[in-house]
């Protein structure tokens, strides 16, 4: 009998473990794969690592900072600053036709970007920027008003309004067009005013660090040990059933599996609305380089793209849309030294369905289709790096449901998220990207946020 069953070993399962066995509980963690992870994972390939998910780590600030989410879930966590390993972007910037924007995690760059190229919108900005200082730099609840509407009544360029919603959709937007204005609010600081970060070693470092500590508590991680059902009785989870037909109890369970994926094993009503399951999926290549991209000419750590002037973020009819996507070179941190072999990922929104419906043999075919038009698209934005290609991978909305089994294969996500992790039943929370948090950071506190709402509680 456990205090706790958490599902999936992610980064909010592995932060919630981690935060219940510092207070002595018992807690198993399960997962149905080899390796943990779930959206933000790693695997090898050709000798080489690579990154699953992980572009940059949002939230990020520099050691001794108090406040903000990085500083509070390394004190929940009670981790030192420096086990993270953290390094900070370069640089980064958003092209527009004709346009581009350069931010930092100095916000003073993207200011001075936009006094340039937008000069009568700076106050603006600055005034929009104002306003956001009185939201909590998490938010837990649904807004009332949109991006669009809250930025329309600061910023009357419409351009301007495009360039800066393409990053914050594209790294947390589980809605079509826009997201509310809390998730804005949310995207905005993490990105703009507190910035991007990543370690050396990319997700595997951070994943390594939380099951050392997980385990080294008393933690127990069980793989391969996929939920095949969450048992109920009268109006409380009981434990689950494995896929192995195993059962296991429990006081408490807390789901990362997603909210539509949680209440199937449930067995509650299936949850097929646009809400429930989400829409939006990418596909991602992955280019490595016999160089560094720097001498290519190419020092942006990530590149967020648009061919037109309007933003058009949602669920494409093609199997890929080619308008705009993220470039990211994971060499372009402030290392103290080289990677050596380049880098440059892809991502592009997705169609789930047509990558579903595709026949084996044909898959294959469309992924290297695909591979060259996605490269041809970015290559429009950063220097052409295609004669440099050594190797390269790619993964599709398919894949994504394949390993971490997220309907559709919608990374962020239900468009409509669950900010107290209940659902139907008493003793089941969930938390991860459906309870709102987004990002590597937010995760983590969305996990440990959930357990300190209701596990640790005494009236729980």
């Amino acid at each position: 009998m456990y205090d706790t069953i958490i599902i999936g070993a992610g980064m909010s399962g592995l932060a919630a473990g981690i935060r219940l066995a510092h207070f002595d509980k018992r807690v198993c963690i399960l997962e149905k794969h080899t390796v943990v992870g779930g959206l933000n994972s790693f695997y090898r390939q050709g000798g080489r690592w690579f990154d699953v998910g992980l572009h940059a780590v949002t939230n990020f600030t520099p050691k001794g900072t108090r406040r903000g989410p990085l500083a509070r879930l390394l004190k929940q966590l009670r981790f030192a600053w420096d086990e993270l390993g953290l390094v900070p972007q370069i640089g980064s910037s958003i092209r527009f036709p004709g346009v581009e924007l350069q931010f930092s995690n100095d916000f003073n760059l993207f200011e001075s970007a936009v006094a340039v190229e937008f000069p009568g919108q700076i106050d603006n900005l600055r005034r929009m920027v104002a306003a956001l200082a009185d939201y909590g730099d998490l938010g837990t609840s649904e807004s009332d008003i949109t991006a669009r509407e809250f930025m329309a009544q600061y910023i009357d360029d419409p351009l301007l309004i495009e360039m800066i919603l393409c990053p914050l959709l594209y790294y947390g937007g589980a809605k079509e067009h826009d997201m509310d204005y809390g998730q804005f609010a949310i995207m905005f600081r993490a990105i703009f005013l507190e910035g991007l970060a990543r370690p050396l070693d990319g997700v595997r470092l951070i994943l390594r660090k939380l099951l050392h500590r997980f385990k080294r508590l008393g933690g127990e991680l069980r793989l391969r040990a996929g939920v095949e059902k969450i048992e109920t009785e009268g109006g409380r989870a009981v434990g689950v059933t494995l896929e192995d037909g195993s059962q296991l109890e429990a006081s408490h369970i807390l789901s990362s599996a997603g909210w539509p994926e949680t209440m199937q094993l449930c067995e509650q009503e299936p949850m097929t609305t646009t809400e429930d399951a989400g829409r939006l999926s990418f596909i991602e290549s992955i280019s490595v380089l016999d160089k560094e991209p720097s001498t290519m000419g190419h020092d942006r750590t990530i590149v967020f793209f648009n061919d037109s002037e309007k933003f058009d973020y949602r669920k494409p009819n093609e199997l890929v849309d080619l308008r705009s996507g993220v470039i990211c070179s994971p060499n372009n941190f402030e290392y103290d030294q080289p990677l050596g072999e380049g880098m440059m990922r892809i991502t592009a929104l997705s169609n789930f369905g047509g990558w579903a419906e595709t026949d084996s043999d044909e898959y294959e075919t469309q992924k290297k289709h695909w591979y060259d038009q996605i490269v041809d698209s970015a290559v429009r934005f950063v220097p052409d790096f295609r004669d440099s290609v050594i190797a390269t991978d790619m993964f599709t909305p398919r894949t994504i449901t394949r390993f971490t089994g997220r309907a559709e294969g919608a990374i962020y996500g239900s468009e409509k998220k669950r900010f107290d992790g209940r659902t139907p039943f008493d003793n089941l929370f969930i938390c991860g990207t459906d309870q709102g948090f987004v990002g590597i950071i937010g995760t983590l506190v969305s996990g440990i946020s959930i357990v300190n709402r209701y596990l640790l509680s005494p009236s729980t």
